[in-house]
């Protein structure tokens, strides 16, 4: 039998983790370009921005990928440039219009692999990519991919978690990792109706009034998603590692910095909590109540023999910066 992992190891782990490492970097662009406060028009901080549009929202957002990345898999870093754009889309409660793409790489014959794995992912998912800027001449591969979407008046998003919520994680575990990488691929192979049709649960939660705040699980792994939920938020909350979503054989560690294709953490009323597991256990996607929030602006992760150990302070310092009260304090 093997021993579980000590929490305070876990925590610190976690705090370490590259993905998490990446996010920090938010924290001073964010400063610079002032754009920290939770009162703007459009805050930043969420998967998306959302801008008001008629009576719903325009959702525009963009990833860039990791040069290293892109040279190693370049095929699926083409078709993650479409699958994680759309993921925030539905993450703020919203459906995706279109895509574009910005592509950098030394030849055509590299570049191939990259489109090829854009054009099978727009394909399955069913959006379009409408145009974009190409570089074959470059004298390194790079790619960014950004997207439209809309939402109608009632959004998921980052500010919205409240004290008292439960927070419910939802992950395909229909998938494998991309070796040795950190990605959990649910979506290469998987029919296009059912990857279609799971997209639609993030916007029908929202629609029906089942939750306000949600996030997509990203590079940063569950627990580091939640923290920048909370941040954004103003609260904290406890999170019970055994209640996670989980392959039976994967280790906990390595899960909890694990990129999954379809992951997402929504904070719901515990009213509320049965019916969102409910949505998601109907088209086979495994969720479960992971933890509760609370207004102590401190997170923590509980282990099975109830012990905790806090893995952000937030009244301590930032993580990514988004979510303040002002342009200069946090709440």
């Amino acid at each position: 039998m093997t021993a579980a992992p000590d929490i305070q190891v876990l925590a610190r782990q976690i705090r370490d983790a590259r993905g998490v490492g990446h996010k920090r970097d938010i924290d001073a662009v964010v400063a610079r370009l002032g754009l920290g406060s939770r009162h703007a028009a459009v805050p930043v901080g969420d998967d998306c921005a959302a801008i008001p549009d008629g009576d719903g929202h325009l959702l525009l957002a963009i990833e860039g990928f990791l040069d290293g990345f892109v040279a190693e898999d370049p095929y699926f870093a083409g078709y993650c440039g479409i699958m994680v754009n759309l993921s925030d889309v539905a993450a703020m409660g919203g459906r995706p219009l279109a895509v574009v793409d910005a592509l950098w790489s030394q030849d055509s014959a590299a570049a191939d692999p990259i489109l090829a794995g854009l054009s099978d992912a727009a394909a399955l998912y069913g959006v379009p990519v409408v145009g974009g800027h190409t570089n074959t001449r470059a004298s390194a591969g790079n790619l960014a991919v950004a997207v439209l979407g809309r939402a109608g008046p009632r959004l998921l998003t980052s500010f919205d978690a409240a004290p008292g919520d439960d927070l419910v994680a939802a992950i395909d575990l229909r998938g494998r990792f991309r070796e040795p990488h950190p990605y959990w691929d649910a979506s290469t192979g998987a029919p296009g109706e059912r990857l279609r049709g799971d997209l639609t649960l993030l916007p029908g939660l929202a629609e029906d009034g089942l939750a306000r705040a949600a996030k997509d699980i990203s590079m940063a792994g569950l627990v580091g998603t939640a923290l920048m939920l909370l941040e954004c938020s103003g609260v904290g909350g406890v999170i019970d590692l055994d209640a996670i979503p989980r392959p039976n054989d994967v280790p906990l560690a390595r899960w909890l910095t694990a990129f999954p294709s379809f992951g997402y953490l929504v904070s719901v009323r515990p009213d509320q909590t049965q019916a969102v597991v409910a949505r998601f256990a109907e088209r086979g996607i495994a969720a479960a109540r992971i933890g509760r929030l609370d207004a102590s602006r401190v997170a923590r992760v509980r282990d099975s023999s109830r012990d905790e150990a806090v893995v952000w302070d937030f009244a301590a310092g930032p993580l990514i910066g988004c979510g303040q009260d002002d342009a200069g304090a946090v709440p």
